[in-house]
C-alpha cells in the first residue's frame, strides 16, 4: 500500500509529506483547496505526462516520492522490476520519484535507480487505481472486463490457456509440415533429376581433396620427368658413378688384407656403396610416385570440375554433396509418405482443437453463470447508491474463431442503461462522473476483486448526492477498505466519518503568496471538520452533535 507521500514545489504546495496507513483514508477541504493537486501530484510520480504547469511559480523544479510496501508482492509488479533490473530486498519498501523542471523536462526513479517514465506508467496498474470525474481506466476498460469476471466465478480459465497452447503448437507443426510438402512437390520434377546427376557423380567425402593433391603431384611429375630420366640413367649406366664404385670396391676386396689402409679404404667405399644404392632406391620410388600419365591427370582433372561443378550448383562445398544427396532423397521420401506424416499431424491438431473448444465452450458456460451472478450483485448494490432507475448487464458473447485465443472464445464487457428504455452502453459512456463513479463502486462492492491495485483512490464519488445515499456510499467504501487500501476525496460528512484516518486539506495566503497545506486531524479535529463539513462556515453546537452521531454509527 501507499505508505508516503511527499511533494515539493508543486503548484500550491511547497512542501508536504503524508503518511498513509491501510483502512479508508478520507481527504476533505473547502472547493478549491487544492484537493486535485494532490491527485496531480500523485499522477505525475505514476508515469503522467509531464506538465511544466504543475512546477510552483518562481522554482526551478519540483518533485513527488511516493513510498509503497508489501506484504506480499505481486507477481506482476516483481516481473517488471525484475526485467528492469532493479533489486529490491525482502522487507524494503518501492520507491517512485519524479523530479519535473519548469522548462517542461523530467527524470524518474526507482529506488534511486534512474528509469524511463514508461516504466513508471507500467508499475502503476499495481500500484494505484484512481476513479474520478474523468476515469477512462481500471473497471471502465472493458479490455479487464473478463478478467475480473473470471476472478469472480472462481477461476481464470488455466485449464483453456494449457489447451490453447497445445492446439497452436500441433497447428504450427501441422502447417510447417504442409508447407514443407507442398514445396517438396512444387520442386519434385527438379528434385528427381538432382538426385539422378548426383547419384551417377557418387560424390565421396574427402575426394576432391585427393584429387587435388594428386593431380598436384603429377603436375610436378611432368615439370621433374627430363631431370628424373638423366637421374635414372647416371644410376643405371654401365660407366655409371656407381658402377664404378661398385668396381673398385671389388678390386679392393681383394687385395685390402695386405695393408691395413688398404682394408680402411674398402670399408670406406663400402660404405660409400651402401649410401649410393639407398640414394638410388629413393630416386626410383620418387620417380614412381610422380610418374606422369597423361591420360590419368586428364581423368582427375575431368573429375575435379565435375565435383566442383556439382557444388557450385547445389551451393555447397564439394565435400557436402553426398549430405546434399541424402538431403534430397529425404525430400522425395517425404513427398511418397507425406500423406501419411500429414494424416497423423492433421488428427492431431484437430484433436487438440476439439479439447480446447470443449474446454473453450465450458468457461464459456461458467462465465454466462457468473455474469447472471454478478448481474443480481451488481443490482443490488445500485438503489443503495441512488441508482436504483439503472441496469448493469455482463455481456458474454462468442467471438469468431479468427479471435479465439488463451483467454477462451468470449468477450466480456460491463454493459449500463441509466434510464428505463435506454439501450444498454458501456461504462465508459456514462454523462456524469458522480454516476460513473457509483457504478465502479457497485462493482467493486460486487466482486470484492483480489489482485487489483494496491492502493484504490476514489475522487468525490459523492458529487450531487447526500443523506441516505451518501451514507451507502461511505459504509461501502469502508466494506472495501477493511482488506486493503482506500482514500476518498469527499465533500460528504457521512463518507468522512466512515474513515479510520482523515485528512484535512486547506488553503492559505500571506500577502501575494498562496499555499495548500494537508493535515492529518486528530480526533476532536476531525469532529470539528465533519461539524464544519454539515453546516458551512459557521459550525455550531446542533452541528458538532450531529458529527458526534455520524461518528457514532460509523
Amino acid at each position: 500500500m501507499l505508505t508516503r507521500l511527499s511533494i515539493r514545489n508543486i503548484v500550491l504546495i511547497e512542501a508536504l509529506d503524508l503518511e498513509f496507513a491501510g483502512g479508508l483514508g478520507v481527504l476533505t477541504g473547502e472547493t478549491g483547496a487544492g484537493k486535485s493537486i494532490l491527485l496531480d501530484a500523485l499522477g505525475l510520480v505514476l508515469g503522467n505526462r509531464a506538465d511544466s504547469g504543475l512546477v510552483r511559480s518562481g522554482e526551478e523544479r519540483a518533485s513527488v516520492t511516493a513510498s509503497f510496501e508489501f506484504a506480499h508482492w505481486p507477481g506482476s509488479l516483481r516481473q517488471s522490476l525484475d526485467q528492469a533490473e532493479i533489486e529490491i530486498e525482502p522487507g524494503e519498501p518501492l520507491i517512485l520519484k519524479r523530479q519535473l523542471r519548469a522548462d517542461g523536462g523530467s527524470k524518474a526513479f526507482v529506488n534511486d535507480q534512474p528509469v524511463g517514465v514508461a516504466l513508471l506508467r507500467e508499475l502503476a496498474p499495481t500500484l494505484v487505481e484512481i476513479h474520478g470525474q474523468h476515469d477512462d481506466r481500471g473497471l471502465v476498460n472493458a479490455r479487464g472486463h473478463r478478467q475480473l469476471l473470471d476472478r469472480f466465478a472462481g477461476g481464470e480459465g488455466e485449464g483453456v490457456a494449457a489447451a490453447w497452447r497445445e492446439w497452436r503448437t500441433a497447428r504450427d507443426i501441422l502447417e510447417a509440415a504442409q508447407a514443407r510438402v507442398a514445396q517438396a512437390a512444387e520442386d519434385r520434377d527438379l528434385l528427381v533429376a538432382y538426385v539422378e546427376e548426383l547419384t551417377a557423380l557418387a560424390p565421396e567425402p574427402g575426394e576432391e581433396e585427393e584429387l587435388a593433391l594428386a593431380r598436384a603431384t603429377m603436375q610436378k611429375g611432368e615439370k621433374l620427368a627430363e631431370d628424373m630420366a638423366d637421374l635414372d640413367r647416371l644410376f643405371q649406366g654401365s660407366d655409371s658413378a656407381l658402377a664404378s664404385l661398385r668396381t673398385a670396391a671389388r678390386k679392393l676386396d681383394r687385395i685390402a688384407s695386405e695393408h691395413p689402409l688398404l682394408e680402411e679404404a674398402l670399408a670406406a667405399l663400402d660404405r660409400a656403396v651402401i649410401e649410393a644404392d639407398d640414394a638410388e632406391e629413393k630416386v626410383r620410388a620418387a620417380a614412381e610416385a610422380l610418374s606422369f600419365d597423361p591420360a590419368e591427370l586428364d581423368r582427375i582433372e575431368t573429375r575435379l570440375f565435375e565435383l566442383r561443378a556439382a557444388a557450385r550448383k547445389h551451393g555447397c562445398q564439394a565435400d557436402d554433396l553426398p549430405a546434399k544427396l541424402a538431403e534430397m532423397r529425404m525430400a522425395l521420401d517425404a513427398i511418397e509418405g507425406g500423406s501419411e506424416e500429414l494424416a497423423r499431424l492433421e488428427a492431431a491438431a484437430a484433436s487438440a482443437g476439439q479439447t480446447y473448444r470443449d474446454q473453450a465452450e465450458a468457461l464459456h458456460a461458467t462465465r454466462v453463470a457468473a455474469a447472471v451472478r454478478l448481474d443480481e450483485a451488481v443490482a443490488n448494490e445500485l438503489a443503495p447508491l441512488k441508482l436504483d432507475a439503472a441496469r448493469f448487464r455482463t455481456a458474454v458473447v462468442e467471438m469468431p474463431e479468427d479471435r479465439w485465443g488463451a483467454h477462451g472464445m468470449d468477450q466480456v464487457e460491463f454493459l449500463i442503461s441509466t434510464n428505463p428504455g435506454a439501450p444498454f452502453a458501456p461504462l465508459a459512456k456514462i454523462a456524469s462522473g458522480g454516476e460513473l463513479s457509483r457504478f465502479i463502486l457497485a462493482l467493486k462492492v460486487a466482486l470484492a476483486e483480489e489482485g487489483g491495485a494496491a492502493t484504490v483512490i476514489f475522487d468525490e464519488i459523492d458529487r450531487g448526492v447526500g443523506g441516505a445515499v451518501a451514507s451507502a456510499i461511505g459504509e461501502r467504501l469502508a466494506r472495501l477498505a477493511s482488506a486493503g487500501q482506500l482514500l476518498a476525496v469527499t465533500h460528504s460528512p457521512q463518507v468522512a466519518a466512515r474513515g479510520t484516518r482523515h485528512y484535512m486539506i486547506a488553503k492559505s495566503s500571506e500577502g501575494t503568496v498562496t499555499r495548500t497545506s494537508v493535515t492529518l486531524l486528530s480526533e476532536a479535529q476531525r469532529k470539528e471538520e465533519i461539524a464544519r463539513m454539515l453546516s458551512g462556515a459557521e459550525v455550531t453546537d446542533e452541528a458538532r452533535a450531529q458529527a458526534d452521531r455520524l461518528l457514532e454509527r460509523a
